[in-house]
């Protein structure tokens, strides 16, 4: 109990304290961040004051880590925490930079509970405790391009969210129990029209890799609900409003605006 209060008051003294203007200008070439309203960018400089004091940055193969690394990172984690209670990722302590993809070991159970070992090339991953494992070119591409519905970072910061309840399934923790049935019938019923989709050879505007298991369907949807949040609401209105409800924004209604 000493703890929580203890960690309340500090967060809220690291809210208040006056923003870096380095750290303002790296936010104003985002353009997620543009599209916010005064409220929700004040509320996003607080939270990734927060953020950046709790979390540790290590650069991987040769990678610096600098202000336009951890602000560009922690700022796209920090509009997912949006409107929300909210423990930072609490189980996460390090984000791991690479300068580009990289190799990352791996484990396939085959036929019979044959174990194969091997290599994948990656742009990211999320632990269940610890680590974000992050591209650094990906991350400047998705933060650079609003309207492709790519963004690894959202992406690997959606499975953080999905993970706090201990269980990467696409169900992450909803407000209220009842919210559950929703969620997963509206979920479930358009992960399997994208599993349809890729099975027939058919586009579609939810990328095909989120038809993997139910938790990459949440954070391919995550990435499209922030990117490109018209054409979701259009041709998926019932998962547009699930994750509007879950992320307490409406990106459908924001315009970004011109960098100073």
């Amino acid at each position: 109990m000493l703890f929580s209060w203890w960690r309340r008051r500090r967060r809220a003294q690291l809210r208040a304290q006056p923003f870096p203007a380095a750290w303002l200008e790296v936010l104003e070439t985002l353009p997620l961040y543009r599209r916010l309203d005064e409220a929700d960018q004040a509320e996003l400089r607080g939270h990734l004051q927060v953020f950046l004091a709790e979390k540790t940055f290590e650069g991987c193969g040769g990678q610096a880590i600098d202000d336009r690394v951890r602000v560009t990172i922690g700022a796209q984690a920090c509009l997912l925490l949006l409107h929300r209670e909210t423990d930072y990722f609490p189980d996460l302590g390090s984000i791991l930079v690479y300068p580009s993809g990289y190799q990352a070991a791996h484990e396939e159970v085959g036929p019979g509970g044959v174990v194969t070992e091997g290599t994948s090339h990656r742009l990211g991953e999320s632990w269940t405790r610890g680590a974000v494992v992050l591209a650094w070119d990906s991350v400047l591409g998705g933060a650079a391009r609003l309207n492709d519905g790519e963004n690894v970072t959202l992406h690997e910061f959606a499975h953080q969210l999905d993970q706090e309840d201990g269980e990467a399934d696409g169900a992450p923790i909803l407000a209220t129990r009842s919210a559950y049935g929703p969620w997963a019938e509206v979920l479930g019923h358009d992960y399997e029209q994208l599993q349809a989709a890729v099975q027939r050879g058919r586009r579609s505007l939810i990328d095909a890799y989120g038809a993997t298991n139910p938790a990459e369907f949440f954070a391919v949807a995550t990435e499209v609900f922030f990117e490109r949040p018209r054409r979701l609401k259009r041709k998926h209105p019932e998962l547009y409003e699930q994750l509007r409800d879950f992320y307490r924004q409406d990106p459908a209604e924001q315009r970004v605006s011109k960098a100073r």
